[in-house]
C-alpha cells in the first residue's frame, strides 16, 4: 500500500465537499453534517488510542503534539480574521477566501504526513488515519468553497482552492518521504493537528445543534473507529 495513493484519495473528498457547495445540494450538506459528528469522533479516538500511543515511543513528542495543536489555532484563529469550519453563509470580503485557503492548507498539509507517518509505523495504522483524514475532507472542501463564493468569487475558482487543499496533503505525504524530520515526528506532529481539528473545529459546528442524529452520530464514530481498528488487525497484523 501507498501513502501517496490514500494521499490522493482523501483529496479528492475536498474537491467532492466542494462540489456540494457549488451545486447548491441541499441534501448533500445534510449528510455532510453527520459526516462532521462522525469524523468528529473518529478522528478523537484515533488520536488518543491509535496516534498518540505509537507518537509517544520518540523522545519529545508530547512538546511535537502541542506544536502542532498550537500551530492550527496560529494558521485559522491568528494569522486569518475570518475562519469557521463549515458552510460559510454570510457574505465576506474577497481577502477572506485567501486567508481560509492559508489557513487551512496548513493542516491539510499535515493530513498528508499524518497519513505517511501512519504508514511508516504499519499498514493498519496508516489506513487508519487515512480514514481520519478522508471523513474531515467533505467538511474540508464545504468550507474552502463557500468562503470563496462568499467572497465574491466564481465556481472555478472555488473548486481550484479545494483543489489546493487536496494537493497540500499530497504534498505532505511527499515531503515525509524525504525529509528526515518530518519522517521522526510527523506522527506527533500530525496528533496534535489532529486532535485541533477535531476538537475544537468539527466538534464546535455540531455541539450547539439539538437532534439525536448528531449526538448518535459522534459516538457512532468513536465505535467505528474500534471495530475498524479490530477488523484491520486480522487484515494487516503489525
Amino acid at each position: 500500500m501507498t501513502p501517496l495513493l490514500f494521499a490522493f484519495f482523501a483529496a479528492a473528498g475536498n474537491l467532492l465537499g466542494a462540489a456540494v457547495v457549488v451545486r447548491h445540494a441541499r441534501k448533500g450538506m445534510r449528510v455532510i453534517e453527520v459526516f462532521v459528528a462522525f469524523g468528529a469522533g473518529f478522528m478523537a479516538a484515533t488520536v488518543i488510542l491509535a496516534m498518540l500511543p505509537e507518537a509517544f515511543e520518540q523522545a519529545g513528542a508530547p512538546l511535537f503534539v502541542l506544536a502542532g495543536f498550537l500551530a492550527v489555532h496560529l494558521a485559522q484563529h491568528v494569522l486569518t480574521p475570518h475562519f469557521h469550519f463549515g458552510e460559510e453563509t454570510h457574505r465576506v470580503s474577497a481577502s477572506a477566501g485567501v486567508s481560509a485557503l492559508i489557513g487551512l492548507s496548513l493542516h491539510t498539509f499535515f493530513d498528508g504526513v499524518a497519513i505517511a507517518s501512519g504508514f511508516l509505523v504499519s499498514g493498519g495504522l496508516g489506513v487508519l488515519v487515512f480514514l481520519a483524514v478522508l471523513l474531515h475532507k467533505l467538511p474540508e472542501g464545504v468550507t474552502m468553497a463557500s468562503v470563496m463564493l462568499a467572497g465574491g468569487q466564481g465556481q472555478r475558482r472555488a473548486m481550484a482552492a479545494a483543489g489546493a487543499l487536496g494537493l497540500a496533503t499530497v504534498a505532505g505525504v511527499l515531503l515525509t518521504r524525504v525529509m528526515a524530520p518530518l519522517a521522526a515526528h510527523g506522527l506527533a506532529l500530525s496528533a496534535g493537528v489532529t486532535l485541533y481539528v477535531a476538537a475544537s473545529n468539527l466538534v464546535p459546528e455540531f455541539q450547539a445543534k439539538r437532534g439525536l442524529s448528531t449526538a448518535v452520530a459522534f459516538f457512532g464514530g468513536a465505535a467505528a473507529f474500534l471495530l475498524t481498528r479490530a477488523l484491520l488487525a486480522r487484515w494487516l497484523p503489525g
